[in-house]
């Protein structure tokens, strides 16, 4: 379902006012604490969501259920990242904000520019010990489930941009 903003507003003082927040899955407000005003809250929730880490936390959980779906398990949780995978997708987010006309070809080459620049060369398996990857080819050169990731990548970012901006 999609919620505009005035019915999201109501069901948030909705769920206040029956205690749902206050002392209920939220424990770091007090029980009986007033409801903050909402255009505060909205504000802070939509800051947290749309910054580029947020972004890139979801873009990088897409990415590991997509891997998970091809079978590919070793992919970790956003949390459990290391801080390489998680730059790295946060400079893909900003490229995107920045220009949200940019290809899944474009992306992957931003990529490979970023990998090349930290020390990262062409293997047949990943190994981030040995700054080792398979990725690390021309597009063109990519698997076809690799390419996927790419346009993953894009459309992930371009839709909560445009959600969070009606």
């Amino acid at each position: 379902a999609v919620f505009t903003k005035a019915q999201l507003k109501a069901s948030f003082y909705a769920g206040w006012s029956c205690g749902f927040y206050s002392g209920g899955w939220d424990r770091t407000l007090p029980t009986h604490a007033a409801a903050p005003d909402w255009d505060v809250f909205w504000r802070e929730q939509m800051n947290q969501v749309m910054s580029s880490i947020g972004i890139a936390r979801v873009c990088h959980e897409v990415n590991r259920a997509y891997c998970a779906g091809m079978g590919d398990h070793s992919q970790v949780a956003w949390e459990d990242a290391p801080d390489w995978r998680r730059v790295s997708a946060v400079a893909g987010v900003d490229c995107i904000i920045a220009n949200p006309d940019t290809t899944p070809e474009q992306s992957h080459e931003g990529w490979l520019a970023q990998k090349v620049a930290d020390g990262w060369v062409y293997g047949p398996v990943k190994n981030a010990d040995t700054k080792q990857h398979p990725c690390m080819v021309p597009y063109a050169e990519l698997p076809a489930e690799q390419r996927v990731k790419d346009y993953l990548f894009g459309a992930v970012v371009r839709s909560i941009l445009k959600s969070w901006s009606e």
